[in-house]
């Protein structure tokens, strides 16, 4: 069973930047497209960013768009989220998730594995 374990979340003040990884155990990861959720507390999981099988393709949600990259290195079983310009209103936890299935997607629903997730908290 994969595992997807992240990493490089912490506290920064408003405008400042965060780099998260997510390592995958599975060898053959650059089969499946990943994305990036994020949770807030109550609220329900929001697509952040997500990228295809080769790295060639993204999409983002409009609330990260022109803040965020994200992107991969299949070499590494690795995943990134590269945030800058960091708001307030992007604390939550952020997760790494895999997609088995053709497309670019951004519904949960549409993802079969996550990990715990990182806090990533932005003070004003």
């Amino acid at each position: 069973q994969v595992q997807l374990e992240e990493s490089g979340g912490g506290l920064v003040q408003a405008g400042g930047s965060l780099s998260l990884s997510c390592a995958a155990s599975e060898r053959a990861l650059s089969w499946y497209s990943m994305a990036w959720f994020r949770q807030d507390q109550e609220k329900e999981r929001e697509f952040v960013a997500a990228v295809s099988m080769s790295g060639s393709r993204t999409i983002y949600a409009d609330s990260v768009k022109g803040r965020f990259t994200i992107s991969r290195e299949n070499a590494k079983n690795t995943v990134y989220l590269q945030m800058n310009s960091l708001k307030p209103a992007d604390t939550a936890t952020y997760s790494c998730e895999r997609r088995t299935g053709v497309g670019l997607k951004s519904k949960p629903s549409d993802y079969d594995y996550w990990g715990q997730g990182t806090q990533v908290t932005v003070s004003s």
